[in-house]
């Protein structure tokens, strides 16, 4: 994309952020993917005091959510009030990830979400607490509080804002306090990290974090390069 590979766009914006300890899962490509970290450090980054680790998945991939918890080694020194980021490596947006990193706050984990226009949304309370998480072309919802049935039951779809409760969608970017890692160990190899989250939400502090101009593109398939291209040059100086 424009030149360079879709993961240095997302690395460069977090050494730019200030962050230079690095975890990349590795599956498809795995070995190019690597061969690219190391000659990133001696080349790209040779400034930077970078550090990359990987998390091997070649076998099978874990989803969202196993695949952090298969690279739990690499993330914790094991203090539980210690935080990691995590960033899908096909997203690209105009977050502030420096700002997003210092709105941790007390809680557990901290999700970047917006009010853009999507089919699943996860649900928040006033204080931006995660309650649960819905499909509104199916009308599916789970949450773990019976009265978030009832009041997203009751209401139109496509609403967005539901009396006490509001509709955002996740942008795969978010911050983990490595305590949570010990809950993730319950779970199977495989797993949703948004499951992860709905299935916690009433014993952890799982909130969102608003950024109100967010801008953001998922370059998930190769007919949405044309468009990442664009998407990049928009973001020039």
């Amino acid at each position: 994309v424009a030149g360079k590979p879709l993961i240095e766009h997302v690395m460069d914006k977090l050494v730019c952020a200030g962050f230079n300890d690095i975890v990349i899962n590795v599956h498809h490509f795995a070995d190019m993917i690597e061969d690219w970290g190391q000659s990133a450090i001696m080349h790209s980054y040779s400034d930077k005091k970078l550090r990359i680790s990987f998390s091997d998945e070649r076998y099978g991939l874990l989803e969202t959510g196993g695949g952090i918890a298969h690279a739990a080694a690499l993330l914790t020194d094991n203090n539980p009030e210690q935080r990691f980021l995590v960033h899908n490596v096909d997203i690209l947006s105009n977050v502030d990830l420096a700002a997003f990193w210092e709105h941790a706050s007390e809680a557990d984990a901290v999700l970047l979400v917006s009010a853009r226009t999507t089919s699943r949304y996860l649900i928040f309370d006033d204080d931006m607490h995660l309650v649960g998480w819905t499909n509104i072309s199916t009308g599916e919802i789970r949450s773990p509080y019976e009265s978030v049935h009832k009041t997203l039951a009751s209401r139109a779809k496509d609403a967005l804002d539901i009396d006490k409760y509001h509709l955002r969608a996740f942008a795969g970017i978010h911050q983990i306090k490595t305590g949570l890692l010990q809950r993730m160990a319950s779970m199977p190899c495989k797993f949703s990290i948004v499951d992860f989250y709905i299935n916690i939400c009433t014993q952890a502090d799982i909130r969102g974090y608003v950024q109100n101009d967010l801008r953001l593109m998922d370059v998930g398939k190769t007919d949405s390069l044309s468009r990442a291209e664009q998407f990049i040059m928009l973001r020039q100086p």
